[in-house]
């Protein structure tokens, strides 16, 4: 195991995490924003998230499918704490920070950077198995990170984060993954154990998130029937694009 160099799994996994600031460079071109985009963007993000939270869940599966689902039980009670924290607290200033406009925005970049640290644990999980298979799915990894960051930057850039902040904080929430494949690969046999918890958990938490927050902001700008073709046209879009990086 320890034939591979700490510092190449410590870089493929920093490169999974720079790759997801290259969502937000659409908004670069994008200056108007309506209340019509700004639903389409929540629908998209939407989308985008139900597929990759049913990624995990299934890549869970393959390992344990009580823990995954304990997993998920897990995030859902500890986002709906969050949730309520945040809610009741009048000290959580998210302006200055992100730059964005409501207090959900930074439970929305918790949930994502949640969802990183199993990622991290999947690319040291694999190079403690070959270099080869290590490089596949770092860079697997790597491509699947950019439309998680459209989905960062499609929340955030419409509530008013500049693109620049989007980029920046797209690649904040992806770098649990560089800090958790050094462990994962040295410590690989625990790591691999608990897996499968981590991964129902960024999942769970991914879910609420969708149906309490994104969902029904995006129904406050569009129409049902709008909303439904755009979160459906995201599932498909990112289905396809994990079908193509995985053959």
């Amino acid at each position: 195991m320890l034939e591979v160099p700490l510092i190449k799994v410590f870089l493929y996994a920093l490169l999974t995490a720079v790759t997801t600031g290259l969502g937000a460079v659409p908004f670069f071109f994008i200056k108007d924003i309506s209340p019509s985009l700004l639903g389409k963007s929540n629908a998209v993000a939407s989308g985008l998230m139900l597929a990759a939270s049913f990624s995990l869940i299934m890549e869970g599966y393959n390992v344990s499918e009580w823990m995954t689902l304990g997993g998920m039980v897990a995030g859902l009670i500890l986002v709906a704490v969050a949730n309520r924290w945040m809610d009741n607290s009048h000290s959580v200033e998210v302006g200055d920070l992100i730059g964005g406009k409501r207090k959900q925005m930074l439970l929305f970049l918790g949930i994502m950077t949640v969802h990183s640290f199993a990622e991290g644990v999947s690319v040291g999980v694999s190079f403690a198995s070959t270099m080869e298979f290590g490089v596949f799915i770092a860079i697997a990894i790597a491509v699947h990170n950019i439309p998680e960051g459209l989905a960062i930057s499609l929340v955030m850039v419409p509530q008013g984060t500049s693109a620049l902040k989007a980029v920046w904080w797209s690649i904040f929430s992806s770098l649990p993954q560089p800090l958790m494949a050094i462990p994962a690969f040295l410590f690989v046999e625990t790591f691999q154990q608990y897996l499968p918890f981590g991964l129902g958990l960024a999942a769970g938490a991914m879910i609420w998130m969708v149906f309490a927050d994104l969902i029904p902001e995006a129904l406050e700008e569009c129409d049902a029937k709008k909303v439904g073709l755009w979160v459906t046209l995201a599932i498909l879009a990112m289905n396809a694009f994990q079908l193509l990086i995985s053959h």
